[in-house]
């Protein structure tokens, strides 16, 4: 029953944050609480798949291929880590004060709606399931994205949905056409049925679908239009959850997907994403570096940023594999830590207009180091973990022989490394102007962000152990036989 915990503790939490009364500090130790619960269930997850193999939950006792199954792999396991990680520091960021207007409407219960389906799309052994999972994320998001809303929020929160149930149209389009040839959508009888079934024309077909429906999902090119409109309007706790966890569920579901249908490394749909990696990796950059508003610089370095954790599924080696798994885990934790950091000088200067900032090295210095962290992390400065995972990516596309792939990765490493010397330069440096006044940030606000730069500092010190974990779960990806067996039992 362990598998079930990330997804039944958050939907308990959000039903039991329903019935309590409304009283702001009970629902905010309540969330807190459920959101702890679910990274504690994902640490015993983790050591139970590191010390015994994959883990798998047959729901009702039904045996797969025929019942719901649960899995967690070592892929899986660790994303369901970094759920815990995210949920439980969003949450804790509701103790310096939540819009009360927001919190009467069930902000709280909604981020844990959230983080079920996230749970529930890392987890489930199914296709089909996979795809409401992203319809509990989808309506909840839309809830949160428009709650208490404003015209901003209420435009946003509409090109989301509709770009979002576009994608849903292509899912559940590839998963019919899927399902009427292979006659099964669990992963694992879907790895052993579909090389016999598979007819050319339908395989390209369907991995064109999955391809454009998971490519909107994770914002890769051209297919991330709706991110940077979407991500900078909600409240800053909101968008660090939606930028650390939503578009790496697309990513996990590429990454999922395609070594169990489309096995073989020349498959066009490689050859295709081999493009699109690179590409998403510069316009998103080049997009970064035009930008004003700090919240705006963020959201296109998340479209940047995505490329490089495509790219190594795109090589198919177990090495850019597995260095683009590091990449995604460095990203999640790097990209939420840089919203909340937005969210300070909304908190003090009512806006994220660069030109409208500055000045906090030397009002607060300590907060200003704080936030240097995952500033030039994300610019991939040595020794810092997404250095680390650059390097690998990058070391990877060179031994396979696709130099400009590397040529690239390097570019739009130094191009985030502009895009982030700016922001350090406009949000930290500069003097502030003249009618700027900043107070002192408050523990409770500082702290989230905190702790997710020790984090960031705790995996570029920690690298090479997590590295060796990505190491096998790339080697469990790409050569899905434990996972047919773990799941089927030998059938």
């Amino acid at each position: 029953m362990l598998l079930v915990l990330p997804i039944a503790i958050p939907l308990a939490t959000a039903i039991l944050l329903h019935l309590l009364p409304y009283r702001p500090r009970l629902l905010q130790v309540v969330a807190f609480a459920g959101a702890a619960g679910i990274l504690v269930s994902a640490i015993v997850i983790l050591n139970a798949v590191i010390h015994r193999g994959t883990q798998v939950l047959q729901i009702g006792g039904w045996p797969a291929p025929f019942g719901i199954t649960l899995v967690a792999d070592t892929f899986s396991a660790l994303l369901i880590l970094m759920v815990g990680i995210v949920g439980t520091v969003v949450t804790g960021q509701s103790f310096s004060g939540v819009d009360p207007r927001r919190e009467s409407l069930g902000y709280h219960a909604l981020i844990h709606v959230l983080l079920m389906g996230v749970s529930g799309a890392f987890l489930t052994g199914d296709i089909f399931n996979l795809y409401v999972w992203f319809e509990v994320m989808l309506i909840a998001s839309f809830v949160l994205m428009s709650l208490h809303r404003t015209r901003a929020q209420l435009q946003a929160a509409f090109i989301y949905v509709a770009i979002n149930l576009l994608a849903s149209a292509f899912l559940l389009t590839a998963i019919g056409l899927l399902y009427g040839q292979a006659g099964t959508l669990n992963f694992a009888d879907l790895a052993r049925a579909w090389p016999e079934r598979r007819t050319p024309a339908l395989d390209a077909a369907i991995s064109a679908l999955f391809l454009t429906a998971f490519g909107i999902k994770a914002g890769l090119f051209p297919f991330f239009f709706w991110l940077p409109v979407s991500y900078p309007t909600p409240p800053p706790a909101i968008g660090a959850l939606f930028a650390g966890l939503l578009t790496k569920v697309g990513v996990y579901a590429m990454i999922r997907v395609f070594p169990l249908l489309f096995a073989g490394a020349g498959h066009p749909v490689y050859a295709v994403l081999l493009v699109l990696s690179p590409v998403t990796m510069v316009v998103g950059l080049i997009a970064a570096l035009g930008q004003s508003d700090l919240r705006r610089v963020l959201s296109f370095n998340l479209v940047g940023h995505i490329g490089y954790t495509t790219v190594g599924l795109a090589l198919r080696t177990q090495e850019a594999l597995a260095a683009s798994l590091l990449y995604m885990l460095h990203h999640m934790l790097v990209i939420t830590t840089l919203f909340l950091v937005g969210g300070w000088f909304l908190r003090q200067r009512r806006t994220a207009a660069l030109a409208s900032l500055g000045g906090l090295v030397r009002s607060q210095p300590v907060v200003a180091a704080l936030a240097m962290v995952p500033v030039f992390s994300l610019a991939g400065v040595p020794p810092l973990s997404g250095f680390i995972a650059k390097l690998g990516i990058i070391a990877s596309a060179f031994a396979s022989g696709h130099y400009w792939v590397a040529a690239i990765a390097l570019l739009v490493s130094l191009l985030t490394l502009l895009s982030m010397a700016r922001v350090w330069d406009e949000a930290f440096w500069k003097p502030p102007p003249p009618e700027a006044r900043y107070g002192r940030l408050p523990a409770t606000v500082v702290m989230p962000a905190a702790v997710l730069v020790a984090l960031t500092l705790g995996l570029t010190i920690a690298a090479g152990p997590v590295f060796d974990l990505t190491m096998h779960a790339a080697d469990q990806l790409l050569n899905p036989a434990e996972y047919v067996d773990a799941v089927l039992g030998g059938r």
